[in-house]
């Protein structure tokens, strides 16, 4: 067991370091000048004053350099500070922002599954019947409409129509969790639901095939209900397939909610990334870009660990 853990704790090293490095070098080669950014267009002229800059920033090193100067304090906690809002620590803005992205991530997935699993499991055990018709047809028009469409839909429906929630802003956690909520459901639920189309297609497909296996045919000549073998003999191996998606999917969404964040004026990771790319502050689009990285990584193999949790058969081989 420690022989895995220390293979996979290698994998784990070797794979942010090309993560960091790809991450660093794909910003650094975005078009632009950093220089002129910091100084504004009326220094286009005074090349003397770029060139300071650039000497000073040390744009003019070598990308290998750079990145080495930057890995170095990055592993000590330090990601530099922003070119455009002087003083202001990319560090601190990652912290600011990432609970906000982190609650709005974790609340669509745990929408997301509670809505799949009841889904997947009712169109696996009436496949082909109108049950199975009906929960497919609902899930491939959750795929085909776009988050940032619901999102416009909820915000006439409950934020105009009804006047129920708020159609923007956000309030933190620390203001009261039903203030919270009132600001953050709607954001949460209209990225939820292309995540819980996606989510129970895959539970329906691996728990039709589960429940053809020869361990189910035993549970139930053993005259065990059909809702306990659902959920106790079917649902755990059928998840594993799950377990990696919402992995890969809660990464995603940390660094994907641009749309929604700018739709509801959320302050997030993605609202501050639009604004760093648009004001050309290269430190912040790399610290940004490279925790979003980094965190979809960890979390992906945390859910490689979680397999030896959730299948015997896995942690018995």
């Amino acid at each position: 067991m420690a022989r895995i853990l220390g293979i996979r704790l290698l994998r784990l090293i070797a794979t942010l370091f090309a993560v960091t490095f790809l991450s660093f070098i794909m910003t650094s080669l975005l078009p632009g000048d950093p220089a002129v950014a910091i100084l504004g267009q009326d220094a286009i002229q005074n090349e003397a004053l770029l060139e300071e800059v650039r000497e000073d920033l040390g744009l003019n090193d070598p990308i290998p350099v750079r990145y080495w100067n930057w890995l170095t304090d990055a592993a000590q906690g330090d990601l530099g500070e922003s070119y455009i809002n002087a003083g202001q620590d990319v560090s601190q803005v990652i912290r600011d922002r990432v609970p906000v992205t982190a609650q709005l991530a974790i609340m669509a997935i745990i929408l997301a599954v509670l809505m799949a699993i009841p889904l997947g499991v009712i169109g696996a055990y009436r496949e082909g019947r109108w049950q199975d018709t009906t929960t497919s047809a609902a899930v491939q028009v959750a795929l085909s409409v776009p988050n940032f469409i619901i999102g416009i839909f909820l915000i006439w429906l409950f934020a105009v129509q009804l006047g129920w929630l708020p159609a923007s802003n956000w309030n933190r956690l620390s203001d009261g969790v039903w203030d919270n909520l009132r600001t953050s459901i709607m954001p949460a639920t209209a990225l939820a639901m292309t995540q819980m189309a996606i989510f129970s297609r895959l539970v329906r497909s691996d728990m039709i095939a589960t429940l053809r296996e020869n361990f189910i045919l035993a549970a139930r000549a053993k005259g065990l209900k059909d809702r306990y073998i659902l959920m106790r003999h079917a649902l755990r191996p059928s998840s594993l397939s799950l377990m990696t998606i919402i992995g890969i999917n809660f990464g995603a969404l940390l660094g994907g909610t641009v749309v929604i964040e700018t739709l509801f004026a959320i302050p997030g990771l993605g609202f501050r990334l639009i604004n760093a790319i648009s004001q050309r502050d290269i430190l912040v689009i790399q610290g940004i870009t490279v925790f979003v990285a980094v965190v979809y990584v960890l979390v992906n193999t945390a859910v490689d660990l979680l397999y030896t949790v959730i299948d015997p058969r896995i942690r018995r081989s």
